[in-house]
């Protein structure tokens, strides 16, 4: 598939491309950031490779296409919206090791996030996403027509209290549909890191259409399964996708650096 300034290689029918013809160390000009944002919105989720980038300049690319969201676990001192993700033999977490939505508990999640991976194992350490535009699309239409009516309680402490269980983590409340502002299309919003309950049913009922909800959204036929490669860049739209870190390289290293990009209360509104 070919944009002005780049070309996209599809990675499965559902979700995810590999650009190419755009190099994200140099500075992107006003075309070059619009067939991004196009191709993030035609795929869910974009990758580069051969990107060597530093926090600085990865801030600069997650510029372009909003403002940085300084993230609830700590960043880097000298760039607060640069959050360091690493993994070595002396984990006994990785950040992202559960399907989930970034900062679904707050009031207005991240549009999307911007991370980039220096060091690898030999071999093992892929990222999987999953796409709830095919979630939704799965459904049958007297599903849908119960998840519109409903909305769902996501809770920080779900996924960050094995961190720090005395923190205070901010917790929100989302339509379990949406439609997302710049495709039109609905997806399904519930992830298993993040949301707690359904707020409008009892509480079996919730426990049970949740557990349904996550193991549909994390059908294989939804997903895309990355292979990094040193200084691969993977950009994907939060409003639209989950995505699970594969930890299966223990006891090797994994390192990179992550940026946020703010969302708008637009972005997260019912269907």
């Amino acid at each position: 598939m070919s944009y002005r300034t780049l070309q996209a290689q599809p990675l499965t029918p559902t979700i995810g491309a590999e650009l190419s013809g755009v190099d994200l160390t140099q500075p992107l000009s006003d075309e070059q950031v619009a067939d991004i944002r196009q191709a993030l919105h035609d795929h869910g989720v974009i990758f580069f490779r051969d990107q060597p980038l530093d926090p600085a300049a990865l801030k600069r690319v997650g510029q372009y296409f909003g403002e940085l969201q300084i993230h609830a676990l700590k960043g880097l001192p000298d760039h607060p919206e640069v959050r360091k993700l690493h993994a070595d033999a002396t984990s006994k977490h990785v950040a992202g090791e559960e399907w989930h939505t970034d900062m679904s508990c707050l009031p207005v999640p991240p549009m999307g996030s911007v991370l980039y991976l220096h060091t690898l194992p030999p071999m093992g350490g892929d990222t999987a996403f999953s796409s709830m535009y095919a979630a939704y699309d799965a459904l049958s239409a007297p599903m849908k027509a119960y998840l519109e009516q409903l909305t769902a309680t996501h809770d920080g402490k779900l996924a960050f209290g094995r961190f720090d269980p005395d923190g205070k983590y901010p917790v929100a409340v989302h339509p379990v549909i949406r439609t997302h502002p710049a495709t039109g299309r609905k997806l399904l919003f519930v992830n298993r890191g993040f949301t707690s309950h359904i707020n409008d049913v009892p509480q079996d009922e919730s426990e049970a259409i949740l557990q349904y909800l996550f193991k549909h959204a994390e059908n294989a036929y939804f997903q895309v399964r990355f292979r990094w490669t040193p200084h691969a860049v993977a950009f994907w739209d939060n409003r639209c996708t989950q995505h699970l870190a594969i930890w299966d390289y223990f006891p090797h290293e994994r390192s990179g650096f992550r940026v946020q990009i703010e969302g708008n209360a637009a972005d997260y509104a019912a269907a």
